[in-house]
Formats: C-alpha cells, sequence, structure tokens
C-alpha cells in the first residue's frame, strides 16, 4: 500500500507564510505527477498546483505567491505559500500519482490532509 502523509499547516496571520510537506510511502516503484488541493467547509475540493518531471502548474488564485516544488530523493512534495489572504480556513490535501511495481499502471493516492487556519 501507498501512504502520503501531510504536514505544516497551522494557523498563520494574514500576509504570512507557510510550507506544507508531504511525503509518500510504502510499496512505490515510480511517482508520475504530485498536486495540492483544497477544501473549504462546505464547498467542494479544488486543485491547486501540480507538479510533474519538470513542469509546475497553478491555479489563477495562488500564481505568484504558492510555489510547487517535490525531492525525488524523498518522494516528497512542498507547497510554500506566502502572502496569505484572510478569512482562509481549509484542509489541503496532497496527491500523487505512484505505481507499486513496473507491471502496474499508475493511480491516485490521497493524504488525510492538513488544516490551513489564516484568521479574518
Amino acid at each position: 500500500q501507498v501512504q502520503l502523509v501531510e504536514s505544516g499547516g497551522g494557523l498563520v496571520q494574514p500576509g504570512g507564510s507557510l510550507r506544507l510537506s508531504c511525503v509518500a510511502s510504502g510499496t512505490i516503484f515510480s511517482i508520475g505527477a504530485m498536486g495540492w488541493y483544497r477544501q473549504a467547509p462546505g464547498k467542494q475540493r479544488e486543485w491547486v498546483a501540480t507538479i510533474g518531471s519538470a513542469t509546475t502548474m497553478y491555479t489563477d488564485s495562488v500564481k505568484g505567491r504558492f510555489t510547487i516544488s517535490r525531492d525525488n530523493a524523498k518522494n516528497t512534495v512542498y507547497l510554500q505559500m506566502n502572502s496569505l489572504t484572510p478569512g482562509v480556513t481549509d484542509v489541503y490535501y496532497c496527491s500523487a500519482s505512484v505505481a507499486q511495481s513496473g507491471s502496474n499502471g499508475r493511480r491516485a493516492y490521497w493524504g488525510q490532509g492538513t488544516q490551513v487556519t489564516v484568521p479574518a
């Protein structure tokens, strides 16, 4: 099995920064794209950013403020969040496309989420 564990969430003041981390562990042959999503209370989960082998993509609302990166040796993806806006109570989830063997295709795995709170 594969596990994704996020960390780094917390309470931060408006305009502040947080760095989220997500470590993949378990039976891993290869990892493709990794990404971050967020979900506000009562709303659907939305995509935030994705990183492939050489490309990064962001939703428009975070461009210029958030940076996604990865450390392949550590099976870890990061999300540096700067200039955080007030009134945020989102849970951030990481996702990774993982193959558990060379003969199987990749499938998506999800972490349990980490809470990010920015008071109004």
